[in-house]
């Protein structure tokens, strides 16, 4: 192009191209980067970034991306491992002797399961406004810490009352951790990163069930009556002490924001702000806006609402998980065969996990993938309650988390990435969905009461309807975000035109920010 000026090598060793259309990005940028006071040093750099060329990118990108992942994901994913661990390991020590020894009968065991979810909503959202207040690291890890005390505190219930007590307090110290996790790798990753990112995250859902399953076959086969002490509580007391372990690991290893992480150098600190700020079209700083102003730019956002009710239907989709053992062992086998049962399930579920999460994130799809996924959990609903032979059964019980359990993972990082900034209002957008959507626990949990086993008609029945209703909001949502789109196109067509701006789309200081970098919703 004549209006092409290359520039061969900065004082940094940037090669850049210089042209009308980078120096337009290049206002953009130092525009949003002085609006949150980010210091002229890097804002020079950030000049640099924009300009470099596409091979100086891809390598540095991937150099950078290479040094986060190995700091940020494993701790993150044995994190989320041990927290569904010790809120699911109820399941495991049902086939023990905890009805039994703690008096409970009729829908004790439910009550039990749902009470954790009563504590986990109350704290849901104080806990993650207060993350962009303090270190997230210290954060999460004393959270932790404390969940693992509490978790171990189980194992010395004598009564049903002291269990349900426990399991509530669970649930409040709980809280802070997903929506909490989810919001930091938001703050580290673009959009197109975030899918596959938020899989592997989410594969500690799965791994949990898999090792939850093998470690219930081991405790509850060979340390029952071990030292006058019964199997369910050595479950209790080996799990809570590994969650407490980790919990202190954590403090140490987990990172911050880019702005502050002291294994990056000063330069890869900027290159990761400046990543987040050409996604997104405006800066990721704690103190941009206050914690009131972030929730309510959430609540004036309408599609806040929308996708809080996906939430909460895709969730209300995965309840049957916390009845996962006892529904298979309505197939006839013992104890510990059903545990066993269960690791080849949840091992197939990570492994398709992994598969279309990253054909989600390259293709940048999510509603599409949501919707083939979430029909695939509707079959296999419709065969465990149509059909008692074992084999077809144990077929159908694969297909309930293959699908259901996949699409939220794409739904997660499809709800960070449609409220991307300013923080706040994303840290209030996380909190509020996961808030109302786990609601979906307290009372799916009464779904699969024990007096409607085998077959369990109306829990798999409803949990079906449920995941056609999933579809049917996730069209309404790509619908939603292709007509915000063609507003954030008519926007930009109508600057270029003459340097004025129509009313913003929906989504009020998110949207105006985004439209000015060429931002727009992945669909």
């Amino acid at each position: 192009m004549d209006d092409t000026k290359i520039i061969e090598e900065s004082p940094e060793g940037i090669k850049v191209v210089v042209n009308e259309e980078v120096e337009h990005q290049r206002e953009i940028i130092d525009a949003a980067a002085r609006k949150h006071g980010i210091d002229e040093d890097q804002i020079a750099l950030f000049r640099q970034f924009t300009a470099a060329s596409a091979e100086w990118h891809d390598d540095t990108a991937k150099k950078l991306m290479r040094k986060v992942d190995l700091h940020l994901l494993p701790m993150l994913i044995l994190m989320y491992m041990l927290n569904f661990l010790d809120r699911n390991n109820l399941a495991q020590a049902r086939l023990g002797t905890l009805e039994a020894d703690l008096g409970m009968t009729g829908t004790d065991f439910n009550l039990a399961t749902s009470i954790l979810f009563v504590g986990y909503i109350l704290m849901q959202l104080p806990s993650n406004l207060l993350l962009t207040r303090v270190r997230p690291s210290t954060h999460l890890g004393v959270c932790m810490a404390i969940w693992g005390v509490i978790s171990t505190a189980q194992a010395a219930t004598r009564t049903f009352p002291a269990l349900v007590v426990c399991r509530f307090f669970l649930g409040f110290a709980e809280a802070p951790y997903f929506p909490g996790a989810i919001f930091l790798m938001s703050s580290w990753y673009t959009r197109s990163e975030l899918a596959l990112r938020i899989a592997w995250f989410y594969s500690g859902h799965s791994v949990a069930n898999a090792f939850g399953g093998l470690l219930g076959a081991g405790v509850l086969g060979n340390l029952s009556g071990a030292h006058g002490i019964a199997g369910w509580r050595w479950l209790f007391i080996i799990e809570g002490s590994l969650t407490v372990f980790s919990a202190v690991c954590s403090i140490f290893i987990l990172p911050d924001y880019p702005a502050t992480t002291a294994w990056l150098t000063p330069e890869e600190r900027a290159y990761a702000r400046w990543r987040l700020v050409q996604d997104a079209g405006e800066a990721d700083e704690a103190d941009a806006s206050s914690v009131k102003e972030g929730v309510m730019l959430a609540l004036r956002d309408p599609r806040l609402y929308l996708f809080t009710l996906l939430q909460h239907c895709a969730l209300l989709s995965q309840t049957f998980q916390y009845f996962f053992p006892t529904i298979l062992q309505t197939l006839g086998y013992g104890n510990i065969q059903t545990l066993l049962l269960t690791v080849p399930v949840w091992v197939l579920t990570f492994l398709v996990s992994l598969v279309v999460t990253y054909t989600s994130g390259r293709f940048a799809d999510r509603s599409v993938h949501i919707i083939c996924l979430i029909l695939v959990s509707v079959v296999g609903n419709i065969i465990v309650v149509a059909s008692l032979n074992t084999a077809v059964r144990f077929f159908a019980l694969f297909l309930l988390p293959m699908g259901a359990v996949p699409a939220y993972q794409i739904f997660l990082a499809w709800t960070a990435g449609s409220f991307p900034r300013p923080l706040v209002k994303r840290s209030a957008c996380i909190s509020i969905g996961n808030m109302v959507g786990n609601t979906a626990n307290i009372y799916g949990t009464y779904m699969y009461p024990s007096s409607e086993g085998p077959r369990y008609l109306a829990g798999g029945a409803a949990t079906a309807a449920d995941c056609l209703l999933v579809a049917v909001l996730a069209v309404a949502a790509r619908l939603v975000l292709q007509r915000q789109n063609k507003k954030l196109a008519a926007r930009e067509a109508f600057e270029s035109s003459d340097g004025h701006s129509p009313e913003p789309p929906v989504g009020g200081r998110d949207a105006t920010a985004a439209a000015a970098s060429g931002f727009r919703y992945i669909l």
